[in-house]
């Protein structure tokens, strides 16, 4: 929650993301479709997508079945990651994905990012989580020019889970949306022991994406000599280290352009960590050449900003009542309010 999650270095990675926070919030206000209403006997409204994605977080399998006897669709979309399934499989909750699928969840389903339950499981290296979706039909391969769980272990540094892929039958050359392979992958994030085991069974070292890039500009790219002495032979790796730095352009990763801001006081609100999370989604996707994806984040970014927005507004100011006064000549006190700075009068 590629886009959380790698989709959540994605800070996708990710996102760890904002359950705690999300929590308390949620639980500041009646959220609908809530055991509560439900044993009231009134009609069942689908759950706020923030509380129902914190309860699947938080591995509230009574409070989920009490959703779906209700008539919660299985398939239900949280506000980050995708569907319960997926935030299961994030989590390798086997229990709750047992639950959801039993009730229909589609174990291939897709997220607005391309994403699946398997590529989620990957990406956090939750083996027993893939090889049960394996067990209960979830494509190991996609269709060509598709994100793979193999994309997404490589990507975050998983060895046993890649090699639990690729023992499963996992493409080593599946290509990505913009054409990079999974060897691609641990080079640009430097997993050297990923890499290793990548080329011995087998990777193409030769794989390029839409950007004429491959393997070893991207090992050069981001200064990655022992890496680069893995991926070329002897003779193409003396030829690429004697061209000039600019040959292989400026390394873009996803960092923050600026320094962060000093640490608030106060734990940032379940929004405030959504918007931060996207944000570290977006710069990683932007920074590998692609478009669509930080496009939809963007739009998604500025709802959750507006959202903050105006919740800002309705906040009543901070103000303290001060009074004072004098045993002497009790006649001459006063009072005043005293508000936050910057803050308007109520």
């Amino acid at each position: 929650m590629l886009q959380y999650s790698i989709s959540t270095k994605l800070g996708l990675c990710l996102v760890a993301l904002a359950l705690a926070c999300g929590a308390s919030r949620a639980q500041q206000q009646q959220p609908r479709g809530d055991s509560a209403s439900l044993r009231s006997g009134t009609a069942f409204t689908p759950p706020d997508p923030i509380w129902f994605g914190n309860r699947v977080e938080s591995g509230d399998i009574g409070q989920v079945r009490t959703w779906l006897d209700a008539g919660l669709d299985p398939d239900y979309l949280a506000d980050r990651i995708g569907t319960g399934l997926m935030i299961a499989a994030w989590t390798g909750d086997v229990p709750m994905m047992e639950l959801l699928v039993a009730r229909g969840a589609d174990v291939n389903k897709v997220n607005a990012l391309g994403e699946q339950a398997l590529m989620h499981a990957a990406w956090r290296g939750n083996g027993d989580a893939i090889k049960w979706l394996l067990a209960k039909g979830a494509r190991i391969n996609r269709d060509a020019m598709q994100w793979s769980a193999l994309h997404y272990a490589a990507f975050a540094g998983h060895d046993k889970t890649a090699a639990l892929l690729l023992d499963l039958g996992a493409d080593i050359n599946a290509r990505s949306t913009n054409g990079s392979s999974a060897l691609m992958m641990a080079v640009y994030e430097g997993h050297e022991a990923m890499v290793k085991q990548l080329l011995a069974r087998g990777a193409d070292r030769s794989v390029k994406n839409d950007r004429d890039e491959g393997a070893l500009e991207w090992a050069f790219k981001y200064q990655r000599l022992g890496i680069a002495r893995l991926v070329a032979a002897p003779q193409e790796f003396a030829a690429a280290a004697n061209q000039p730095k600019e040959r292989w352009g400026e390394p873009v990763r996803s960092q923050p352009s600026a320094a962060p801001p000093p640490a608030s006081p106060e734990p940032p609100d379940a929004v405030t960590m959504q918007i931060e999370s996207l944000e570290r989604m977006r710069n990683v996707l932007a920074a590998r050449g692609l478009t669509d994806a930080p496009r939809k984040l963007d739009q998604r970014i500025a709802a959750l900003r507006a959202q903050r927005a105006r919740a800002d507004r309705n906040k009543p100011p901070i103000a303290i009542l001060e009074i004072s006064a004098s045993r002497a000549s009790p006649q001459d006190q006063s009072t005043r309010l005293l508000f936050e700075a910057g803050g308007p009068p109520p």
